[in-house]
């Protein structure tokens, strides 16, 4: 019987989720897609805004790929390989630099205006990364199956703002959104990404270089 009971309370945990699936024009699942909430219900709480989130760099790539951040928020840059990294964005939302280092900067590094940022690293052509600052405190990364789950309360119910954002979108500083209701904690949402996907990019990495 109490076993019976511990999995009914992990199924209702499970399902006090907004499922949402994302699909291309096809109707195929796409990965790595960023999905947020917006509007008032949806704002960051002070625990996320003072959380210090981390954007690694690890056998040279940048990991996690994209990263989401409610705005005002801070990011460090752990470097997790031997060799040293050289990070920057020239992006709109958050330009900066952080020259030649090991390990982690001294100080981690403030986003305030929502938007893209894009990453690079100076020495290592072929390595992008995304930050996504967001207005918001309920977001995620779609997985291998299109699906993320966004984790809501009965006092979120009502209308929101659903953004979409993917990295090859032509235009990275332009999300898709649109209104959704939610009527619960738990529904199944489908959105079908409107524009055509760009190819992936494909690098050539090096894994000789002068920098050890």
């Amino acid at each position: 019987m109490n076993k019976i009971l511990l999995l009914l309370g992990l199924l209702s945990t499970a399902s006090n989720a907004l499922e949402i699936t994302i699909t291309d024009e096809q109707g195929k699942p796409v990965a790595g897609t960023a999905v947020w909430l917006s509007g008032k219900s949806w704002q960051a709480n002070q625990s996320q805004q003072q959380t210090i989130y981390s954007m690694g760099q690890k056998d040279r790539a940048f990991t996690p790929h994209t990263l989401i951040v409610p705005s005002n928020s801070q990011v460090e840059f752990p470097n997790f390989d031997s060799i040293l990294h050289h990070v920057y964005s020239f992006s709109q939302a958050k330009a900066f630099e952080l020259k030649l280092y090991r390990d982690k900067p001294l100080a981690p590094v403030q986003f305030s205006q929502a938007g893209v940022v894009e990453l690079g690293c100076n020495i290592h052509d072929w390595m992008l990364g995304y930050i996504l600052v967001v207005n918001s405190g309920v977001y995620g990364i779609s997985d291998a199956q299109g699906k993320v789950s966004l984790t809501i309360d009965s006092a979120q119910l009502g209308n929101t703002q659903l953004n979409v954002w993917h990295e090859r979108f032509e235009n990275l500083n332009m999300p898709e959104s649109q209104p959704l209701t939610i009527t619960g904690v738990s529904q199944q949402v489908q959105y079908q990404i409107k524009q055509p996907l760009l190819d992936k990019l494909e690098f050539i990495t090096d894994e000789t270089d002068d920098y050890e």
